[in-house]
């Protein structure tokens, strides 16, 4: 607990200070709301909950809240989410919500600091996962203990404990809580790393947590300093939010990936976590090709445009060709998803079961284009992509734009929901790729 408060010390905060911390009645939130309301005894501290509307637990969690809060002198504010996109929660729009929430806050008490719950464990998950999935330098930095956003600063304190260390400080203070028991099923992808992964590291190092944090901090270090150069020329490439492909290319391999990752988060802000190593590779791809006009569907819909010279993002048009290195995750533009995941759960069109082996990777996804043949699963021969769409009678306005995946060679491996390939395997086949085709889903929390 010692480099914890040392840390809060460091922070310099005067007693007119507002503290907003994020409380969402889990054990991790509570004992940092009790630390802060303890430490800084002479502050105002603001409890800053949200209900998203998603448990039925979460009715009782903030009556229970809001009940600590009146008896240990916290003020006590509250948001309920009342509906979602779709009427589907996703994390990543509540997420959205809860910050949106948070920052009015800070501009109702007119407060420099947010705090919120992440710790040491918390870490170790983000930067495996993002090193698992792909991500910038950045992203593999992860959770820093500050971020500086445009008018206040963001604070994790707890990043020196680990899950074990917060749970025995709410015991020895008597710091209710309540346990959210979806964080114990292996559905999610984070909660796999914190049940399978995790344990074997604590193992080996008790203190792994420290390691990472140290890791983050060099590479946020290291990432703080190339942005002092990149920072310096991107006012010459970058205009009115349009690159200059000449310009930039003219820089070495590094700096033209750092000046596209920071033109993307500009264009993308809280959402930049959706853009991984690869979306920046494609980008660099078409803008080095011979190309005079292109265009990439990235994340969230958006057009990524070539046209000359020129790099820019475009929101409101359509575009009737596309074409996007197949992810983890890719969201494509008729707002439906293909995601590659662990396990085939059934045996529709709507997944498919692929082996590296005998195809040529990466793997891409596509608009139809005039010509395309596929060679259909148990059928011999191929079959043109036009007549199978007008065999399944699938809207006519629909057939252009509707995705087709294929691999490096152009060979078409799936239609997504209608037929599968000759490549496709049964489950007891040898395969090591499984896309599943389904509406969009954004389940990774934090």
């Amino acid at each position: 607990m010692q480099e914890v408060y040392n840390f809060l010390n460091s922070l310099n905060i005067n007693k007119n200070d507002t503290l907003i911390v994020g409380v969402s009645y889990g054990p991790d939130s509570m004992f940092l709301l009790y630390l802060l309301k303890t430490y800084f005894k002479d502050n105002r501290v603001v409890c800053a909950h949200v209900h998203h509307n998603h448990r039925k637990e979460s009715d009782e969690e903030e009556k229970e809240l809001k009940k600590y809060c009146i008896d240990n002198d916290i003020i006590f504010e509250y948001m309920k989410i009342e509906s979602y996109t779709n009427d589907k929660f996703t994390e990543e729009e509540a997420r959205s919500k809860r910050y949106e929430f948070f920052e009015e806050l800070l501009r109702k008490y007119n407060s420099k600091y947010l705090f919120t719950a992440h710790h040491g464990d918390d870490l170790i998950e983000t930067v495996l996962m993002r090193l698992v999935r792909g991500s910038s330098i950045n992203g593999y930095a992860a959770i820093s203990l500050v971020s500086n956003r445009d008018n206040y600063k963001l604070v994790r304190p707890l990043l020196y404990l680990t899950k074990d260390d917060i749970l025995k400080e709410c015991k020895e203070n008597n710091i209710p809580f309540a346990i959210d028991i979806t964080n114990l099923s292996d559905e999610q992808t984070r909660n796999r790393y914190r049940n399978n992964v995790l344990p074997f590291l604590k193992k080996e190092n008790k203190g792994v947590h420290k390691k990472f944090l140290d890791f983050s901090s060099k590479l946020k270090e290291y990432n703080d300093f190339v942005n002092m150069y990149v920072d310096d020329i991107f006012e010459r490439i970058v205009s009115d939010n349009i690159i200059d492909i000449n310009k930039l290319l003219n820089e070495k391999d590094l700096i033209i990936k750092k000046v596209l990752e920071k033109f993307l988060y500009f264009n993308y802000g809280n959402d930049i976590k959706l853009i991984s190593d690869k979306n920046v590779d494609l980008i660099i791809k078409m803008m080095k090709s011979n190309k005079s006009n292109d265009v990439i569907i990235m994340p969230k819909k958006k057009s990524i445009i070539k046209s000359y010279n020129k790099l820019y993002f475009d929101n409101n048009t359509e575009y009737n060709d596309y074409c996007m290195l197949l992810d983890d995750y890719t969201l494509l533009p008729n707002n439906y998803v293909i995601r590659r995941v662990d396990k085939r759960d059934n045996n529709s069109n709507y997944i498919t079961l692929l082996n590296s082996k005998e195809i040529k990777m990466p793997l891409y996804v596509r608009n139809r284009l005039d010509g395309d043949k596929i060679e259909i699963l148990n059928m011999s021969g191929s079959k043109k992509v036009k007549d199978i769409f007008i065999d399944e009678k699938i809207d006519k306005t629909l057939r252009k734009n509707y995705p087709v995946v294929v691999d490096s060679n152009g060979t078409i491996l799936w239609i997504p929901g209608i037929k599968k390939s000759k490549y496709d395997k049964s489950k007891k086949g040898n395969y090591d790729i499984i896309l599943k085709y389904d509406k969009e889903v954004y389940n990774e929390s934090k």
